[in-house]
């Protein structure tokens, strides 16, 4: 059980992995302005995972031999980086960051969906499900219903967005299995597996050699690389120890005020009231998911 000021420190780091995370679709999105999706991609998990081969090597820590946890890795790489990371970054040629953001939101619903009705490994209770409710309707208040006008207009996109979420939502829970390891050990493996996958295919398909990329698009490369994939992992795989699946997927709506945030901050952006009342409920559904559960206090003695 999570003390509180052990409570207090997931939490910070849970608005950290909201923070890295939210910045990737600005980088996605200057990214694919000059490198295509698959190279993008496949760049983003080589680099990060050699960023994260570099640290461990420096720590003195080795990855796992044993076959059996390679394939886990293969499989997490799937769920949570090759396969999820392609169709956003293709997805974000077409739709809006807005409404990538909206439909990328939705991971919660779906591990809670997987949780309660297929591996049954977390109690739902009710509380979640108000969280992840609550948390939902908020996310759409702050970027602007009217975000959601573009719904249809590119449907194979937001399609994609709509399965990179359903693989988040799996490997919330799939990563489970990966408890007593370091999480740099998951990340970089998964990472690895992930690079493997895409290089051979951004060869094949997109003759990297012929690219010529703009200096934007390499340095939001290395943003998304190292900040939101590299130092990511390591927290997103700690948070599924300490919070569990639904409560480390709850990043998906605090990532959306954690914007906002930085708007007002660097921009000059001043939210509007349909804003701040989301923001309100985000933190409202996040602290419902993450909060843990009171201890009955023990009987006292006669």
């Amino acid at each position: 059980m999570i003390n509180k000021n052990s409570l207090l420190r997931e939490l910070a780091l849970l608005a950290l992995l909201s923070t890295l995370w939210g910045a990737s679709y600005t980088f996605i999105k200057i990214g694919v302005e000059t490198i295509p999706p698959i190279t993008l991609i496949a760049a983003r998990t080589l680099i990060a995972g050699m960023v994260l081969l570099a640290v461990l090597y420096l720590r003195g820590v080795r990855l796992p031999k044993d076959r059996a946890v390679w394939r886990r890795f293969i499989i997490q790489a799937c769920l949570n980086s090759a396969v999820p990371f392609t169709l956003i970054a293709w997805a974000e040629q077409t739709i809006d960051a807005g409404l990538a953001v909206i439909l990328n939101s939705t991971t919660p619903i779906f591990t809670l969906l997987l949780t309660a009705f297929v591996t049954r490994h977390e109690i739902v209770t009710g509380r979640k499900l108000f969280g992840i409710i609550v948390g939902m309707t908020g996310t759409c208040l702050i970027i602007g219903v009217q975000a959601l006008s573009g719904l249809g207009d590119a449907l194979w996109a937001q399609l994609a967005v709509i399965v990179a979420t359903m693989c988040y939502g799996a490997a919330a829970i799939f990563g489970k299995g990966f408890k007593g390891f370091d999480p740099m050990i998951p990340a970089a493996g998964s990472l690895i597996c992930g690079a493997v996958m895409l290089v051979p295919l951004s060869i094949a398909v997109d003759h990297p050699w012929t690219l010529h990329p703009s200096l934007h698009s390499i340095l939001a490369l290395l943003g998304l690389s190292v900040f939101s994939t590299a130092v990511a992992f390591i927290i997103y795989f700690r948070l599924m120890q300490t919070l569990g699946s639904v409560g480390a997927t709850s990043q998906a709506y605090l990532r959306v005020p954690v914007g906002v945030v930085v708007g007002m901050i660097f921009l000059g952006e001043m939210p509007t009231a349909e804003a701040w009342i989301g923001m309100v409920c985000v933190l409202v559904g996040v602290i419902a998911m993450t909060l843990p559960k009171r201890q009955p206090r023990p009987a006292q003695e006669a």
